[in-house]
Formats: structure tokens, C-alpha cells, sequence
């Protein structure tokens, strides 16, 4: 039996949170142990309360629930829960995405198999066909096709050499480790099922208008924009404020 820390930061998703939680439960192999860590940034909703009252009815000896409270934001969120975690293998995932059934022995697999690190092929909660063909797109191993919300797997000792999330970045943090990953050939897209993800942003701002910004953010960092300017470009532009 393997273990796997599962490491999902949130900021006010009480409207997520014990859905995400119970999905694991219901969809996981109970073939391996799984120590979930929700890492909150601050929330001012009643998320805490859901993970703790979630915490009575799915606890057990092969799945356990903690939660922990970090300084607010993403990189440091999932740093922060990293740091805890006891699990040689560490899998992030975002609090709007939910795995593929027995999605641990998926990636208990794939690290066995020498792939160290990578994500599951994603579809988006939606019929709009340019969703749709994103989602597709994901299923191919270019690192044009990857973002957080194909989650993450990565061994721990491999996460610690890479210095883990760099902390710097506000957003496209997840980028960032995927682009060491993919440096050093490090990286592998689970073929056998897909994450559903929930398309909520692009249905707030409107789908070309959210895939535009993305693109410019992309195009803003290979042509050598800081951290900052990054952050500084989303939050006037896409950032999705929570009450």
C-alpha cells in the first residue's frame, strides 16, 4: 500500500470544498492511504467549518483530512502544505477539479513506472466547443496543453530539488514548475481517464475574452515579463473576487 499527500489550497470555496473532499472518498481505490491537507489562505466564508464537520464523516484509517492555515496565496499555500505532508508522493489539485475514479492507483502507477511527475488529461464542466477542444488538446504530451487545473503529481524528493512553487508568482506558479518539469524531460499525462474541472472563470468573463488574457499572460512571460507584471496584468484583468 502506497501513500499520497493530497494538497488542494482554497480562499473562500465552502461552496466546493466538502464536494471536492467527498468525491475523493467516493472515487479513490481504498488500495492506498491518502492524507488530504486543505490549505486555506484566509478564508472569511464558512470553508473551515465544511472541512472540519467533513472531516467526521470521512476519516478513516485509509483517508484522513486536515486542514491548515497558511499565509494567501496559491505558491505559498501549496509550499505550506508540501512542508506538512508525509507522503513520498505529493498530488495538488485545485479545490473545482475532481479526479478520475481510483485516480491514486493512477498515479501510484505512473511514479512507479519512473514517471516522476505530471497531470491527468482534463475536461471542462461545459459543452462550449473551444472548452471542449481545450480540453482535448490536453491528452498530448505538449507543454502548450498543461495548466494547474490537469492537477498535479510529483514524488516530494523531486519537488524539494526544484525548490518547490516558486512563491514570487501570485498566478502561472503552476506554470512555472511545469516548465522545470518539461526542462529536464520530467513529465507524464495520465492516458486512462480524465479530471473534470469547472469552467466557472470563463463563464464569469466569457470564454474568448478569458482565453485572450491567458494567452497574453503566456506571451507576457516568454517574452520575459516578471513576476509581477504577470500579477499585476491578472488582477486587472481576470481575477475572480471572492466575498
Amino acid at each position: 500500500m502506497s501513500s499520497i499527500s493530497i494538497i488542494i489550497p482554497i480562499y473562500n470555496e465552502v461552496e466546493h470544498i466538502t464536494n471536492l473532499l467527498n468525491h475523493l472518498k467516493n472515487k479513490a481505490s481504498k488500495n492506498n492511504n491518502l492524507e488530504v491537507i486543505v490549505v486555506d489562505g484566509g478564508s472569511t466564508d464558512q470553508s473551515k467549518q465544511a472541512i472540519l464537520d467533513a472531516q467526521k464523516d470521512i476519516n478513516n484509517n485509509i483517508i484522513s483530512v486536515q486542514y491548515l492555515l497558511a499565509n494567501k496565496g496559491r505558491a505559498k499555500q501549496m509550499n505550506a502544505g508540501a512542508q506538512v505532508a508525509t507522503a513520498d508522493i505529493l498530488y495538488f489539485l485545485h479545490a473545482d477539479s475532481y479526479p478520475p475514479k481510483n485516480f491514486d492507483t493512477l498515479i501510484v502507477d505512473a511514479v512507479a513506472n519512473q514517471s516522476l511527475a505530471g497531470c491527468f488529461k482534463m475536461k471542462f464542466d461545459s459543452e462550449h466547443f473551444w472548452l471542449k477542444l481545450a480540453g482535448w488538446l490536453t491528452q498530448f504530451s505538449s507543454k502548450s496543453c498543461r495548466g494547474g487545473d490537469q492537477s498535479q503529481f510529483i514524488t516530494k524528493s523531486l519537488f524539494n530539488e526544484l525548490g518547490g512553487y516558486d512563491e514570487t508568482y501570485v498566478i502561472y506558479e503552476d506554470n512555472d514548475l511545469i516548465s522545470k518539469l518539461y526542462a529536464i524531460k520530467q513529465f507524464y499525462v495520465i492516458q486512462q481517464s480524465w479530471i473534470i474541472t469547472s469552467a466557472r472563470c470563463y463563464e464569469k468573463h466569457g470564454v474568448f475574452k478569458l482565453q485572450m488574457h491567458y494567452w497574453t499572460i503566456h506571451l507576457k512571460k516568454w517574452l520575459g515579463a516578471t513576476p509581477k507584471q504577470l500579477n499585476d496584468y491578472y488582477f486587472k484583468h481576470v481575477s475572480v473576487k471572492k466575498s
